[in-house]
C-alpha cells in the first residue's frame, strides 16, 4: 500500500480541479452522503452517471452545478465497472467504511475516469490521505484502470429549521437564517446550503408567505452540541417574534416517510400535530417558546434536502 497526503498528490500529477471533498455518516441507517466539488460540470455530471450505472455503494446522485451529493450504503458492494457502456460505468464507488473519526471511500476508474479518482479527488480539500493498492495504480490515464482508498474525516449531517421569526411589521426568516449560517464558524462545522421551503400559504396564522427556512450543515461529532447551541442562541436573540420554531434533526434520509410531508403545505396542522410528528421522527425543538413556529419549522426539516420543490406549492415542479 503506497500513502500519499493531498499535497504528494499535487507534486505527482500537478494541481487539478477537485475543490471539496466531504462524507457524512448516519451508521444506524447504514448510510454516507458525499458531497463533492468540482472546478466545471462537466466531469461532475460524467462522473455522477458512470457511478451511478456502476452502482457499488451508490444508492443515488444528484448534481447542482459543479457540486455532486450521492447518497452511498456504508460496506462493500458489487460494481459493474469497466470501460462505459450500457450496464457499465468507467467510474465506481466500491466502498464506505467507518474506522473511528475516519471515513474510507474505495474508487476504481479507468482511462480519464482514472485521471479523476487516483491524481484529482486525493488531491481535493477535505481529504486526509489517499491509499494505492501498488505503484501501478499511480500511474494513470491512457487505457489503465486505477484503485485507491481516500480517507477523510467522519462528519454527520445535521438540519436546522427555522420559522416565524418576523411580524407584519418587520424582519424576514431567511434574511436571519442566512445570516446565522455565515456568522457560525465553529470549528468542525461546515455549512452546507439554506432552503426556503413554501408552507402551506392557506393558513390563516401567516405573516405574509408563509415560508420557512432551512439550515443544512456536515459537523464533527464533537462539534454537534455546540453547533446546535448557537444556532438556537443566535436565532432567538436575532427574532422579531415571540413565535419562532427552532428544530432540530441529525442524520440522513430519516424523514421522508412523515405523513406531515404533503399535510404542511395543503393542510392546516396544528402544533399538536407537527410536535406529535416530531417526536415520531426523532425531531428536536430547541426553542423556549413553545409556540407555533413549530409547525414551520418541522416542515422546513422535512423539506429541506428534498430539491428545489420544496420551494413550491405542493406538486409544482420546474
Amino acid at each position: 500500500m503506497i500513502t500519499l497526503t493531498p499535497d504528494d498528490v499535487k507534486q505527482r500529477f500537478d494541481p487539478l480541479f477537485s475543490k471539496k471533498f466531504l462524507v457524512m455518516v448516519d451508521e444506524k441507517a447504514g448510510l454516507a452522503e458525499i458531497l463533492e466539488q468540482c472546478h466545471a460540470r462537466g466531469t461532475i455530471e460524467w462522473d455522477a452517471m458512470n457511478r451511478s450505472r456502476a452502482g457499488g455503494a451508490v444508492a443515488a446522485c444528484a448534481v447542482e452545478g459543479s457540486t455532486m451529493t450521492i447518497q452511498a450504503r456504508l460496506g462493500r458492494h458489487p460494481v459493474n465497472f469497466g470501460a462505459a457502456a450500457g450496464t457499465i460505468g468507467g467510474q465506481a464507488l466500491e466502498a464506505v467504511d467507518v474506522n473511528g473519526e475516519e471515513v474510507i471511500t474505495t474508487w476504481a476508474g479507468i482511462a480519464g475516469a482514472g485521471v479523476g479518482v487516483a491524481a484529482c479527488l486525493p488531491q481535493a480539500p477535505g481529504v486526509i490521505r489517499a491509499e494505492y493498492p501498488s505503484e501501478e495504480d499511480l500511474k494513470v490515464g491512457g487505457a489503465r484502470t486505477n484503485h485507491v482508498r481516500i480517507i477523510s474525516p467522519r462528519y454527520e449531517k445535521i438540519c436546522f429549521g427555522i420559522d416565524d421569526t418576523d411580524t407584519k411589521q418587520e424582519g424576514a426568516t431567511w434574511v436571519l437564517a442566512l445570516k446565522c449560517a455565515e456568522a457560525c464558524h465553529i470549528e468542525g462545522v461546515e455549512f452546507l446550503n439554506m432552503r426556503l421551503v413554501q408552507l402551506n400559504p392557506a393558513v390563516p396564522s401567516k405573516t405574509t408567505n408563509c415560508v420557512g427556512s432551512a439550515l443544512n450543515f456536515a459537523a464533527r461529532p464533537s462539534s454537534i452540541e455546540a453547533l446546535r447551541e448557537f444556532v438556537c442562541t443566535f436565532v432567538e436573540e436575532h427574532t422579531f417574534s415571540e413565535d419562532t420554531g427552532i428544530a432540530f434533526i441529525q442524520g440522513i434520509g430519516t424523514v421522508q416517510d412523515s405523513s406531515v410531508l404533503k399535510a404542511i403545505k395543503t393542510e392546516i396542522v396544528t402544533r399538536d400535530e407537527a410536535e406529535r410528528e416530531a417526536r415520531r421522527l426523532g425531531v428536536k425543538f430547541l426553542d423556549h417558546n413553545s409556540r407555533k413556529g413549530r409547525i414551520g419549522a418541522l416542515g422546513a426539516v422535512l423539506w429541506a434536502n428534498l430539491g428545489i420543490e420544496a420551494a413550491g406549492l405542493y406538486g409544482e415542479h420546474l
